[in-house]
């Protein structure tokens, strides 16, 4: 009876289960940069306000790199769902920030996107086969690595929560065989960041950044 139960589940479980069910492990890095964006708030330990317009920089390339990570599942051959995690950058220059007081205003450690994303691809589209466009889209949050000192000496630095994030991508993918495939593709992503400082502080500002990622994809 106990055999004739697990196989009546395992043929059930086999009728749910689509005719393709592929995971992927994907991690890219690339050259990612940020859009000017405004900045406000009130100045630790004054209480006064700031609002300045802020001419982000990425350095991609600086320690830490900007990188990313995410994982894949095909439902079908073309429709997909995934989480992803991307470690972007921002950075103030010096005398925007010194112009509102601060000697350090940046998320470097990094502006940290988490979202759930959705994917639609075209599989073997290009190329004879062998290159497949797709894109893709998600909603999450942003917990980005605070590093903000005063000019008065007040500093914060930590991982805060700060809001809602989202991102865009599109690109294509070649496969090297079964196993492996390369990617290149265009990524934007918005978060909304309300940020906590000591004695009464705050500093808001809305961050987007717009990258061109290469990547390497292992399927499973």
């Amino acid at each position: 009876m106990k055999k004739a139960i697990l196989s009546a589940a395992l043929v059930l479980g086999s009728l749910a289960t689509p005719a393709l069910a592929e995971m992927e492990l994907s991690i890219y890095t690339g050259w990612q940069t940020s859009p000017h964006s405004r900045v406000s708030g009130d100045y630790p330990g004054t209480g006064e306000d700031f609002d300045e317009l802020i001419g982000w920089e990425g350095r991609s390339f600086e320690m830490p790199p900007y990188y990313g990570v995410r994982g894949t599942w095909w439902r079908s051959e073309k429709l997909g769902f995934g989480l992803e995690f991307t470690h972007a950058k921002v950075y103030a220059p010096d005398d925007e920030k010194e112009a509102i007081g601060f000697s350090d205003l940046e998320f470097t450690d990094g502006l940290n996107i988490i979202t759930v994303n959705a994917y639609q691809r075209w599989p073997g589209l290009w190329a004879q086969g062998t290159v497949t466009p797709y894109v893709g889209g998600g909603v999450g949050i942003a917990v980005p690595h605070v590093d903000v000192d005063t000019t008065t000496g007040i500093e914060e630095y930590g991982f805060q929560y700060t809001g809602p994030a989202a991102r865009v991508t599109a690109g294509v993918t070649y496969d090297l065989n079964e196993r492996f495939a390369v990617f290149g593709e265009y990524q934007f992503t918005y978060s909304v960041n309300s940020v906590d400082l000591p004695e009464g502080g705050s500093l808001d500002t809305d961050i987007k950044t717009n990258a061109l990622n290469v990547g390497l994809t292992l399927k499973f």
